[in-house]
């Protein structure tokens, strides 16, 4: 059931008992990985981001200093995706369900006795959510310190390994996610049925952006007729060992990081 997970490592392991006893739990970083069940083009199965979440996250506490206590919750399958569901096999939750769903999860957390919560995030129709959802929390619970991080936010190497042209505007489907896949779950991915495709007509001589500090809304549909955005044909299992590797060794100093975290608090009067 860990799957990717280290056995040591996955939360549902635990016994009450064992938890009961654990000490200093208000330093213990649990993570909730997340994703999404949603289209990712004909070449790629539905569970992308959920994959890559979990296979990030397992090799990031495989490589975590053992003496940190950080543990993994089951991944959270379902997302908030409605933006890919003119494509077929796309679930989506709603942002109240969502929100209600981590809420809930949280005050499982909190009333377990831990104060830090990882969002561990790989789908990118998301994070608003979880940033409000993480606002709330510490507003209902002060003492509660909830991290809405973005998989892909960490320093990695796509840089070095993507077209400036993927960078922009691949965004779904394309030569990075199919790439991790091919490292992941390489039986699932149908290289045979990969097409690149761009969105067209985007705005030109304008501030305004797909993803940027100017968004504009949009569905895939409004961008894509095969629910890719990028490149697909350019991804190797090479740049997917390469981009998991450096993605997990980030998030290993990223939880650490996260386990040493004191709330801020203001001067003194």
């Amino acid at each position: 059931m860990h799957h990717a997970i280290p056995p040591q490592r996955y939360f549902p392991y635990l016994t009450w008992t064992e938890i009961d006893a654990m000490p200093d739990r208000e330093q213990v970083v649990i993570v909730q990985p997340m994703g999404a069940i949603e289209q990712h083009g004909p070449h790629l199965p539905l569970v992308v981001d959920s994959a890559i979440c979990t296979a990030v996250l397992g090799q990031a506490l495989t490589q975590l200093d053992a003496a940190i206590p950080a543990y993994s919750l089951p991944p959270l399958y379902y997302g908030k995706s409605n933006e890919h569901w003119h494509f077929s096999g796309t679930i989506t939750l709603s942002a109240d369900t969502l929100l209600r769903v981590i809420s809930d999860i949280a005050e499982s957390v909190y009333r377990a006795g831990f104060r830090k919560l990882v969002l561990l995030n790989a789908h990118g129709g998301q994070p608003q959510v979880l940033e409000i959802a993480a606002r709330d929390l510490h507003l209902a619970h002060p003492d509660l310190m909830v991290f809405p991080l973005f998989v892909w936010a960490v320093p990695n190497c796509a840089g070095d390994l993507l077209t400036a042209k993927e960078m922009e505007l691949g965004i779904h489907a394309g030569d990075a996610e199919t790439s991790l896949m091919l490292s992941i779950l390489p039986e699932q991915v149908r290289m045979e049925q990969a097409k690149a495709e761009f969105p067209q007509n985007l705005p030109t001589d304008s501030w305004l952006t797909m993803e940027g500090a100017l968004p504009f809304a949009w569905v895939t549909r409004d961008l894509s007729a095969s629910g890719v955005l990028g490149d697909p044909t350019l991804a190797t299992v090479e740049k997917g060992n390469r981009l998991l590797a450096s993605l997990a060794t980030s998030w290993a100093i990223a939880i650490e990081d996260i386990y040493r975290f004191r709330q801020p608090s203001p001067a003194s009067e």
